[in-house]
């Protein structure tokens, strides 16, 4: 008997008859003798208009009660659930996070989950039952409701296969799996059967949308196998999970991209220790996150400091930088550039592979397109091109390394 978690997302439980459609799937699994405990999402839009709902009443709302009121959409959800498998004869029961016990920290509206008591879920699951789950919340030690924030339920579907110990977690979506990048860009893009956890976080991070970060970095320190799956046709999936060598051994897994990037550049700054401190701390102050940062050589004993940002914060980010520009003395400018983009190349068999870095670049300049930054690490190439280029160099990528459908 195996046991398994299911997530199903809003888009997953938007309709009366989608939830139907998930009550089926699960009681097919079930029927086979699987242990199923499913967690699901609020239902497509539910929460952008429980939001709505809670800024005609207060602007900024009150974080507390933000969570009280945004957790009521997962709620409405697990009811559903259990009445349309009860329908179909399957018992079931549902659990809020505060009943399962899913202890987190205070911080409203982002919280992260310390522990959880799974003893009710399992005697549940001795007894026959599926149980189901509402995501994306919890309890903090005085009782309060919390939320998980962005992704919060791929992250209580992967805490809670880690605490039951379960043979997979499946999260379930709009997409049938994990892709070499994404197939509106690259028609040829291909999924991947399988995928280690270091290689999904950086494709996580770098801009591919299957999964949050949050959940892979959970799944992976407590070595939960994840599946990708689509809810809407049958399939394998991608399969994510340390066990390297029964993988392919590609060079590259996939070509991951961002196109809410910008750049900001300040020139001609006095080239003195603690000049990037100078710099990065206002903008952390700021709550604004740095990604890639180039620093020149000296000359004339100044240097020019480029970063990158993501472009919603651009407009912040420079009238810090502008504010800066006495403090820092010399003959400092500040020049920004919100029309950029960063392609990334992920994949494990670069530790082993020289050239790889060479590749990148000689296809790049092949087709015309200049490098502005560069960033790596042991299995990832970022570079940063101008906005307009980005397809073009994705799809060159993903062609001159062997990425393409055959």
């Amino acid at each position: 008997m195996a046991l398994y978690v299911y997530k199903f997302g809003g888009t997953s439980v938007g309709s009366v008859e989608r939830i139907k459609a998930v009550a089926e799937k699960v009681k097919n699994a079930h029927d086979k003798g699987d242990q199923i405990v499913v967690v699901v999402s609020a239902m497509s839009g539910e929460t952008n208009r429980l939001v709505a709902l809670a800024k005609e009443m207060q602007p900024q709302p009150t974080d507390r009660e933000l969570d009280v009121l945004l957790s009521t959409g997962e709620q409405v959800t697990i009811a559903l659930l259990s009445m349309a498998l009860h329908h179909i004869g399957v018992e079931a029961k549902s659990y809020t996070g505060p009943q399962v016990r899913i202890l987190t920290d205070s911080a409203f509206t982002k919280a992260r989950i310390r522990e959880i008591d799974e003893a009710n879920i399992r005697a549940d699951l001795e007894a026959g039952r599926v149980v189901v789950v509402a995501g994306f919340q919890g309890v903090d030690e005085h009782g309060n409701i919390t939320t998980l924030g962005r992704g919060g339920s791929d992250t209580t579907g992967v805490a809670l296969a880690a605490a039951l110990k379960a043979d997979e977690c499946h999260i379930y979506t709009d997409v049938d799996g994990v892709y070499t990048t994404d197939p509106r860009v690259v028609p040829k893009a291909r999924r991947l059967e399988q995928i280690t956890f270091e290689e999904m976080l950086e494709m996580a991070s770098l801009g591919s949308k299957v999964l949050q970060i949050r959940s892979v970095e959970f799944a992976g320190k407590y070595n939960v196998k994840l599946r990708v799956l689509s809810s809407f046709m049958e399939g394998n999936g991608t399969l994510i999970t340390y066990e390297e060598s029964e993988m392919e051994k590609a060079l590259i897994s996939g070509i991951a991209f961002n196109r809410d990037e910008a750049k900001l550049t300040l020139t001609g700054v006095p080239d003195l220790p603690g000049v990037a401190s100078k710099i990065l701390g206002p903008i952390a102050a700021e709550n604004i996150e740095v990604d890639m940062i180039v620093q020149n050589i000296s000359a004339h004993g100044t240097t020019d400091f480029t970063f990158t940002v993501n472009r919603n914060d651009f407009a912040r980010a420079k009238n810090v930088l502008e504010g800066l520009k006495a403090d820092l003395g010399g003959s400092t400018t500040v020049i920004g550039d919100n029309t950029i983009a960063k392609v990334s190349i992920v994949g494990v068999g670069m530790r082993s592979h020289a050239g790889i870095a060479s590749t990148m670049f000689k296809v790049l300049a092949n087709e015309g397109i200049n490098i502005q930054m560069i960033s790596t690490s042991e299995i990832k190439i970022s570079v940063v091109v101008d906005e307009k280029y980005l397809e073009l160099a994705v799809r060159a990528l993903h062609t001159a390394f062997g990425l393409d459908q055959q």
